[in-house]
This record gives C-alpha cells, structure tokens and sequence, in this order.
C-alpha cells in the first residue's frame, strides 16, 4: 500500500472545509474570492467549473457565464443544482467542454494531484483558463506545516511548491499568464497576542516577496487536440449536459445517485 493510499483524504477534506469557519480560514477565504473575482470577472462563456475540496466554497461568482459547475467528492442528500459528485482526479465531463477551470486546493489534497492537474485540462477547451490555487510551501505556512503534528484543517494538505505546478501545466501546453503568491499573515488564529501581530504587521510588509499563505496561477490552455488518456467513464453510466456529449459518474458514486444537477 503506497502512502496515498493510506491517507484518509476524505476525513482530510471535511476538517479542511471545516476550518474555514475559523477566522483565519474566513480571511484567507475572502482574500481568495477578492482575488479571483478581480482577475477573472472579465472572462465569459458557456461553462465554469470549480473543482475542489467542498461546494460550500464558490469562487469566481463574478463571471458571466450561461452555467457554473461545482464538484464534490463527497454526496449528501442536501446537494444543491449546479453540483456534480466526482473525484478530482476522475473529472464525469466531456472532454473540451469548459471555458474555465478553478481548482481551489484541489491538488493539495488529492492522492493524485498530477492527473487532478490532467484531468482539468482534459475537459477545458483550447484557449480557455485555469485558475491553480495551493499553499505555498515556501512561506511561514509551509513552515507550520512542517513542524506541525497535527493533520487538520490546512495541515494535512501537500503543499506543493509552485514552480512545480507550473511546470506541470506547461508540459499540458497552457501558457501561464500570471503567478502570484498572497494573504501576507501568519498561520495562526488571532487571539490578540502582540507577537502575532508584529509578525502580520512584517509579513505585510514585504508583499513584494513570494511569501505569501497562498499561490494562484492563471494559465491558458494552448492545445486544441483532446489530450490522450484512458477512459474515465463509461456510457452506461452517463447523462447529458445541455450543448455536449455524455458525462459520466466517477468511481465510488452510485448509480441511482445523480451526479449532476442542472443550474436553472
């Protein structure tokens, strides 16, 4: 058994969507939703998609697109439309089939974060974007995470160093566009400690260094061709979204569950 294999990501992934009703987990949210809608609030199309660790965690609401797609790889009978249950690293979409991809720390808590990378390209069409969000390894997160015992909340995420990331989605044939990293505080909930603060109050200050909690990477994919790979769903257990072809159910995911609802 590799030591994927025996990572709980799913308890990983409940105490990650837990944690953001943290303060902390609060700013670092709203400092991503600031940062997303500013840079893609101009883009426009048939279908985003937002693949990652919870539903509950929307991102680019600001986009004018005729349909906005969530996955979760966890079902529960309180699933919204506009939902589909999937892994990350077995995408039930079509092949070209989305104008935007968001991944929201979705890598960072994958067993497979380099298919979860392949996946989004495969059902992004050429010329469309991702958007990559992950902590950065290389700031006083990545630190924490380190030295840290505990497997909860961001900690039990990979942390993936950047310009790994960005290698991979060049060997994809994107073209990244911008590389940023953000949220200049430190990874611990305030509780009016002076030292926390002199610490925030430097981290602030050197904005110009890559140091920040988190990195987004925008990338354009430059390919037209389908990518190769295996198949990941089976005819038998498709439907259809409105404009394509079948999509189908990841593994793990019921057949008398629907996997996907219909934005209205």
């Amino acid at each position: 058994m590799s030591d994927s294999d025996a990572v709980d990501f799913s308890a990983r992934h409940e105490s990650f969507e837990r944690w953001f009703q943290t303060p902390l987990g609060r700013a670092l949210l709203a400092d991503q939703r600031r940062f997303v809608d500013a840079e893609l609030q101009h883009l426009t199309g048939a279908r985003q998609l937002q693949v990652g660790v919870s539903h509950r965690l929307p991102l680019a609401t600001g986009t004018d697109f005729a349909q906005r797609i969530m996955t979760t790889p966890r079902w529960n009978p309180q699933i919204p439309d506009g939902v589909a249950i999937c892994d990350a690293d077995e995408l039930a979409f079509p092949g070209d089939s989305m104008d935007l991809v968001v991944l929201h720390h979705t890598a960072d808590f994958s067993p497979y974060p380099h298919q979860v990378i392949r996946e989004a390209a495969r059902v992004l069409r050429g010329e469309g974007t991702m958007a990559l969000i992950g902590f950065n390894p290389l700031s006083l997160w990545g630190v924490r995470k380190l030295i840290s015992r505990s497997n909860e909340g961001p900690w039990g995420g990979r942390f993936l160093l950047r310009g790994r990331m960005e290698d991979w989605l060049r060997l994809l044939g994107f073209n990244v566009e911008a590389s940023v990293t953000r949220f200049f505080r430190s990874p611990f909930q305030r509780s009016g400690r002076k030292a926390v603060s002199r610490i925030d109050n430097r981290l602030s200050g050197n904005r110009f260094l890559p140091v920040g909690a988190y990195y987004c990477i925008l990338a354009k994919k430059r390919v037209h061709a389908r990518l190769p790979r295996r198949p990941v769903w089976r005819q038998s257990k498709a439907i259809s979204l409105p404009g394509t072809g079948a999509v189908g159910a990841s593994r793990g995911c019921r057949r008398n569950r629907t996997p996907v609802h219909r934005a209205e």
